[in-house]
C-alpha cells in the first residue's frame, strides 16, 4: 500500500528538554494509526509537528506527498485536525461552526451544504444543527468536532486524545462514529491515546515513552511479544511468595501493586498443579492473556494508568459536563 504519511528522525529540543527524540515510521493509506503511552510521552508533541503547529528542532516528514516544514499550506488542506482542547465557537450555531470552517478551507460554495449536511449524518448531528454549540454536551461537542474535521475531505485524521474526559459510555460512541466514519470514506486516521481500548482499534500501534517509539506492530504481535498466559497472584506473604517462585520454577515474578505477576506457557494446566504444591496461601489468583497494559508494563517497568486522570484531563471534563 501507499504510504501516506512518512516521518524520518523527527526532534523537537525545548531548551534542555528533549520532547521528542527522533521518531521514524510510515503511516499506510487508509489505516488506523495509533500512538500509546502516557501523558507527557511526546505523543502530542508530535502530532503537533506533523501537522505543522510546531515547527520541528530538526529531522523530517511528509504527508500526501508534502514536506510538514516547506509545504505547510498543502499539508494542512491534506489534513484535519482533532484538539485535545475544543475549538469551536460556543455561541454559534452548529451550522454556523461549520460554515466559518468551509470559508477558512475555501471549500466551494455551490457544495458547503451538501458538505455540512454529510458530515453531520455521519456523526448524528442532522437535528442538531441549529442548536447553539454552548447547549451540547461534551460528547455532542465532540462528534461535532469530528465532523468539523471532514469538511474538507482531509487525507488524514489526527485525532489527539479524541475522548479524554468522557465517560465511558460516550467515549464507546465516539469511537462508533470513527469506524462509521474510516468504513464509508476510507480515510487515514492517525490518533493519540493513553487508553487500552482505543488503541486495540488500531491496525498498527507505536508505543511511546520518554520521546522515544519504543515499539510498533499490530496489537496482536505487540502481545505476542509479550509470552505466554500471565497470572496474578496475591498471597499472604507476597516477599517471601516471589522468592520461592522465582526459585522453583525459574519465571520472572513483578510487583504491580499488591499482587505478584509472571508468566507462563499453556497458564491453565501449569495452574492446576501450581495450586496443588506451592507452599504459601493465595489468597487471589487470575489467569488472563497479555494486554497492551502488559506490553507497556513488559517494555518499560512499569504500566499506563488509565485511571490516573491529569489535572488538565480534569479541567476537560469539567468543562464537556462529565
Amino acid at each position: 500500500m501507499t504510504n501516506i504519511v512518512e516521518v524520518n528522525d523527527l526532534k523537537k529540543h525545548y531548551k534542555d528538554f528533549e520532547a521528542v527524540k527522533g521518531v521514524n515510521f510510515a503511516v499506510e493509506e487508509g489505516e488506523i494509526f495509533g500512538f500509546l503511552g502516557p501523558n507527557g510521552a511526546g505523543k502530542s508533541t508530535t502530532i503537533n509537528m506533523l501537522s505543522t503547529i510546531n515547527k520541528p528542532t530538526s529531522g523530517e516528514a511528509v504527508i500526501n506527498g508534502f514536506d510538514i516544514v516547506t509545504d505547510k499550506n498543502k499539508v494542512r488542506e491534506s489534513i484535519g485536525l482533532i484538539f485535545q482542547e475544543s475549538t469551536l465557537d460556543e455561541k454559534l450555531t452548529a451550522n454556523e461552526n461549520l460554515m466559518l470552517h468551509c470559508r477558512f478551507y475555501k471549500v466551494p460554495k455551490e457544495k458547503r451544504e451538501e458538505r455540512i449536511q454529510e458530515v453531520l449524518e455521519i456523526v448524528d448531528l442532522t437535528d442538531k444543527r441549529k442548536q447553539v454549540v454552548e447547549t451540547y454536551s461534551g460528547g455532542m461537542k465532540r462528534r461535532l468536532e469530528i465532523a468539523r474535521g471532514l469538511l474538507h475531505y482531509p487525507r488524514v485524521l489526527f485525532l489527539d486524545e479524541p475522548t479524554v474526559g468522557l465517560d465511558p459510555q460516550t467515549r464507546n460512541h465516539i469511537w462508533e462514529y470513527i469506524l462509521r466514519l474510516k468504513k464509508k470514506a476510507g480515510i487515514t486516521i492517525f490518533l493519540t491515546t493513553h487508553y487500552m481500548d482505543e488503541a486495540e482499534i488500531c491496525d498498527r500501534v507505536a508505543v511511546m515513552d520518554h520521546g522515544e517509539m519504543i515499539a510498533l506492530d499490530t496489537p496482536e504481535k505487540l502481545k505476542t511479544n509479550v509470552g505466554g498466559d500471565i497470572i496474578e497472584i496475591r498471597t499472604v506473604d507476597n516477599e517471601k511468595a516471589k522468592t520461592e517462585i522465582e526459585k522453583s520454577y525459574n519465571l520472572e515474578v513483578k510487583e504491580v501493586d499488591d499482587a505478584l505477576s509472571f508468566q507462563v506457557d499453556k497458564g491453565n494446566e501449569f495452574l492446576v498443579q501450581f495450586i496443588k504444591e506451592f507452599s504459601i496461601g493465595i489468597l487471589t489468583v487470575n489467569l488472563r492473556r497479555p494486554t497492551l497494559n502488559d506490553v507497556f508494563l513488559h517494555l518499560t517497568g512499569r504500566e499506563i494508568r488509565e485511571e490516573t486522570v491529569s489535572k488538565k484531563d480534569v479541567k476537560h471534563a469539567m468543562r464537556r459536563g462529565h
